[in-house]
């Protein structure tokens, strides 16, 4: 009877344990189908995360009892702690539910208890997921939405807490913002950058457990049409952030650890190196063809026993270490045929018995045919690499079907090669710190026409980069400004921009890059020139806008135009005579009003063939923007953006400092005589934005001093003229009288 008693305790204990390890989950979605009787199809996989049991069997439940059945999957472990600590184990889950083609949404949701103990005192969790089941006009599909997941466990040491970037992938190429759930404790001191999915640290952060609600939206980035099955349809504005088109919620917990001695990446804490994928990189697998993830990392004052994994159901990982702190892991996983078109998300750690590594995460598109893709020969120099691909060996690819990241750059052909151009800061190039190096990727990916309804081409996904190993001064492989943007378009070659500033209207002294952020005075003008270099011979450059933002983000809301539709809007802006590849002006510094001291000035331009009637350029200015003519009709590229900045303000203005417009130079410039005034009302308790009150008072002061010793000056001068007059009048009146008696 005891012994009873002790076995029933005992598992009560247990099943208690268990209950207690809730570390978070996710949901992914494939794209939801519409079947033969008109009702909606949608499949979603389920992951969980634990400490040691991940058997849970998930139990979502479709809200307003909308969905008319469920088919659900046995959960499978996908990945657990092989140190023998039980620290983390994950398990997946797939659900296919029907929905009546009468519904225009579903709102699928799970709950349990409970999480493990942790910092905020949360126990119970809820999971959900809602998604708009309308066509989208743009891709004539029905919406899919982000895809994201987290590995079981996220650990980091109090003194080395960095930035945990999440995976925020959306197919259909929306935008993704994540924001902290509605109702749910939001850890102290940890912030969440919505735009970027990325959680930051504030200010102390306690150890301890501490688990985070978040919730992932997609918003169209163009207007689009969502169309229902009852013939009824909705518009959807570009960046409405207030109509998503999906909901799902992520939920993990980040547990954090003791001090370490030393934070600096690869000595205790694992560093990835640059064979590892970039985080937020597309990766594409085939059915029934093995796909392989290879990541290595080290740590060279600790060791690195295990790679935690979240990925599919059936993925494997061979673990394998090696000298100096090294470790490496491959996964495996054979896509099967009903896996076919699903966007997997895959994230990893590096694991040590201290902490662990920053987490990576990858998507996984799953195809039926063969991708093409390959290793491009890459060309890198100084700020600018050159992609070449030989096109005999890559059958079936169509260069007028290619793009780069950026859309907007395309590339050209000499009919043996498909060749591309670009600097470090375009065409979506962008910098990722791999390690032991610095890389700069891109990628190459085929498209299609927005209303093409089959296809016969394959897809192509080619990356390519250029990497600089962080071991040597960095400015001896690359030198990065703002100032050089270089393109590729299939019908102009390759061609670029330099935007820079200047010392005088004279347009010869640029400012050195040393001198940035450049700093300037209220009312002084500013040199600006832009200058166009092209393959063809013959181009003209044509500014359409600029703009004039308090940060490096052309988009912010809050700007100022200077030029638009090719008008002049300031003012102050003056156009100095140049050739037709160069743009020099000059504007009068100012400043937005509020708590901004820097401008920045992004303009959009144009290169022309020079002497077509029907380009941009020759229109010049429209102040009518419906008038500019179809650029099918002439030879021109497509609208680029290059940014130069920040100018930054030295104070308040002073006309008779004759110091130059750029403090770290010596070269004088006499700026135009102005009053001393401010963009901004003067504010009493700052002393950069307005006057103090001393100041005020003593310029009053000596302002009514001056007044009244001008008008005493006034009077006397007065009284002095009119004696003189009197007196020259009498004297001429007596010279007049012998006159007159001579006469007589």
């Amino acid at each position: 009877m005891e012994e009873g008693t002790f076995l029933l305790l005992l598992f009560s204990l247990l099943g208690t344990a268990s209950a207690l390890s809730f570390y978070g989950d996710s949901i992914s979605f494939m794209a939801p189908q519409k079947k033969s009787d008109g009702n909606f199809q949608v499949t979603f996989y389920h992951r969980q995360n634990s400490r040691s049991n991940c058997q849970h069997q998930s139990s979502f439940t479709c809200e307003s009892g909308l969905c008319s059945s469920f088919v659900q999957s046995s959960s499978f472990e996908t990945d657990m702690d092989n140190t023998g600590q039980g620290r983390w184990c994950q398990s997946e889950g797939s659900t296919t539910v029907t929905i009546p083609s009468s519904n225009t949404s579903v709102s699928l949701r799970d709950s349990g208890c409970c999480w493990q103990s942790n910092v905020e005192g949360t126990t119970n969790w809820t999971t959900s997921a809602e998604l708009d089941l309308g066509t989208r006009s743009d891709t004539h599909t029905l919406n899919s939405c982000p895809v994201t997941t987290t590995v079981s466990s996220l650990r980091v040491p109090q003194n080395c807490f960095s930035n945990i970037r999440l995976l925020a992938h959306d197919p259909d190429g929306d935008l993704v913002r994540c924001f902290f759930s509605p109702g749910a404790p939001v850890p102290s001191n940890l912030s969440l950058d919505e735009t970027e999915c990325t959680l930051t640290r504030t200010g102390q952060v306690h150890t301890g457990v501490h688990v985070f609600e978040l919730m992932l939206k997609d918003f169209t980035t163009q207007n689009i049409t969502l169309t229902y099955s009852d013939g009824t349809s909705v518009l959807r504005e570009a960046f409405n952030l207030n109509t998503p088109l999906c909901k799902v919620k992520l939920q993990f917990s980040l547990e954090i650890l003791p001090p370490i001695p030393n934070c600096e990446p690869g000595h205790v804490q694992p560093v990835f190196l640059s064979s590892t994928p970039s985080h937020g990189e597309v990766l594409h697998a085939t059915v029934d063809t093995r796909f392989q993830l290879f990541a290595e990392a080290q740590a060279g004052h600790s060791i690195i026993n295990d790679f935690q994994v979240s990925g599919p159901q059936n993925v494997t990982k061979a673990f394998s270490d090696g000298p100096n702190g090294k470790a490496d892991v491959t996964l495996s996983w054979t896509p099967r045929p009903g896996d076919l078109h699903r966007v997997v998300p895959l994230c990893f750690t590096a694991e040590t018995n201290e902490t662990q590594s920053e987490m990576r995460c990858v998507v996984v598109v799953v195809t039926q045919a063969s991708v093409i893709s390959g290793k491009a020969i890459v060309l890198c120099s100084p700020n600018k690499m050159t992609v070449v691909l030989d096109i005999a060996s890559m059958p079936g690819i169509d260069v007028n079907y290619l793009k780069l990241k950026d859309p907007s750059c395309s590339l050209t052909s000499n009919g043996t090669h498909i060749m591309g151009t670009m600097s470090f800061s375009t065409c979506g190039t962008r910098l990722e710190e791999k390690g032991d190096f610095i890389a700069f990727l891109n990628e190459i990916n085929s498209f299609e026409l927005p209303n093409a309804v089959i296809t016969r081409r394959k897809t192509v996904k080619i990356s390519f980069s250029c990497q600089f190993p962080k071991t040597v001064t960095i400015s001896s492989y690359y030198n990065l400004q703002d100032s050089d943007y270089i393109f590729t378009e299939s019908s102009f070659g390759s061609f670029g921009y330099t935007f820079d500033i200047f010392l005088d209207a004279n347009f010869t002294a640029r400012v050195a890059p040393t001198a940035y952020p450049v700093e300037v005075r209220l009312l002084q003008t500013t040199y600006m020139g832009i200058q166009a270099r092209s393959e063809l011979p013959s181009v003209t450059l044509f500014v359409e806008s600029c703009k004039a933002t308090p940060d490096d983000n052309p988009d912010n809301p809050l700007y100022y135009d200077l030029i638009s539709n090719g008008c002049i809007q300031d003012e102050t802006l003056k156009i100095y005579p140049s050739n037709q590849t160069v743009f020099n002006f000059g504007v009068e510094t100012f400043k937005f009003t509020g708590n901004y001291d820097q401008v920045y000035i992004t303009c959009s331009v144009i290169l022309c063939e020079t002497g077509n009637p029907f380009s941009r350029c020759a229109q010049g200015c429209l102040n009518k923007p419906s008038r500019r003519r179809r650029r099918a009709l002439s030879r021109e590229t497509a609208p680029h953006s290059i940014t130069q900045g920040p100018l930054r303000f030295a104070g308040k203005t002073d006309v008779d400092d004759k110091r130059v417009l750029m403090k770290s130079s010596d070269t004088s410039v006499n700026p135009p005589a102005a009053s001393q005034v401010s963009a901004s009302p003067p504010d009493t308790n700052s002393r950069e934005g307005g006057w103090p009150i001393k100041d005020i008072l003593n310029t009053n002061i000596s302002t009514a001093a001056f007044g009244s010793a001008f008008l005493i000056s006034v009077v006397v001068l007065a009284v002095v003229i009119r004696h003189f007059s009197r007196k020259r009048k009498a004297e001429d009146q007596n010279a007049l009288i012998p006159h007159a008696e001579d006469a007589d």
